[in-house]
């Protein structure tokens, strides 16, 4: 309750901005949205060329559920620390945040979470909702499985502190690199790849075992493979205890890396 109390106003805040911005969040969102169809166009073309009706165990059925929750955990999961971070290390107001009596990574995670409350309530129930729908029209049951959700829901969480964690630690290179702007980019390019959004791991045979195994597949494929029943009781056991290792580690690496890089901090501009 004290843990709660003081960073309440952390969160409030992080609500408040994301109704301020709602334009710029409204933009984001539907650029997202048309990524995601964009996505669900390449893949009819290619189900529609296809000889057969399953690629890599994926039904056509199958890879538009994929493509929407993928969507959905994509999205519900990003964190931009890396970004606000590298920003106010360049403009100097991350020198205000570290004279607060407060832990800094605490700070940026509640603050994100109030962000995140309107996200869910504006995207989560409905998008979860329309893929239902789709599945009952296609087969004509009703495949919605309370367990599994609440285990997708789960792995969610432990997804978005892994990603929230991971950029933690990247952003904190902004000490020494100083300004994370171009490889941020090039990082989210890199991650929607390896976490299986813009392909699912299962189509990259050998490797895409392998790429299951790292953290970045915690970020999105996990999830989505949990909420379509496509990994048995022993699978979910496994990654999701796979999910709490990497995100017990990159706990530790922000960690570790802030009492590193607090040692040479040079704060520009304020």
């Amino acid at each position: 309750m004290r843990l709660l109390r003081m960073y309440k106003p952390f969160t409030s805040a992080g609500l408040q901005e994301m109704v301020v911005y709602r334009v710029n969040f409204l933009f984001f969102l539907l650029g997202e949205i048309m990524k995601c169809f964009v996505m669900f166009f390449v893949w009819k073309a290619v189900f529609d060329s296809s000889d057969g009706t399953t690629i890599y165990g994926f039904t056509y059925e199958n890879m538009v559920v994929y493509l929407f929750i993928s969507f959905l955990s994509g999205y519900l999961t990003y964190s931009d620390g890396s970004y606000v971070i590298g920003k106010e290390i360049l403009d100097g107001s991350i020198a205000m945040r570290m004279i607060k009596p407060v832990d800094f990574d605490m700070c940026f995670l509640f603050q994100e979470l109030g962000g995140k409350i309107l996200q869910v309530l504006i995207l989560f129930v409905p998008i979860t909702a329309g893929v239902e729908i789709y599945r009952f029209i296609i087969t004509g049951e009703i495949l919605f499985n309370i367990p599994l959700f609440l285990l997708f829901v789960l792995s969610m969480v432990l997804a978005y502190l892994i990603n929230f964690f991971f950029n933690l630690s990247y952003g904190f290179l902004a000490f020494y690199l100083k300004n994370l702007w171009g490889t941020d980019i090039i990082k989210g390019v890199i991650i929607d790849f390896l976490s299986g959004a813009t392909i699912p791991l299962a189509f990259m045979g050998g490797f895409g075992k392998v790429l299951g195994y790292l953290p970045f597949a915690s970020l999105s494929y996990t999830p989505v493979m949990i909420y379509m029943g496509m990994y048995s009781a022993g699978e979910i056991a496994f990654y999701l205890s796979l999910q709490v290792l990497w995100l017990v580690v990159f706990i530790a690496v922000s960690k570790l890396i802030l009492h590193l890089a607090m040692k040479r901090l040079v704060v520009h501009g304020g």
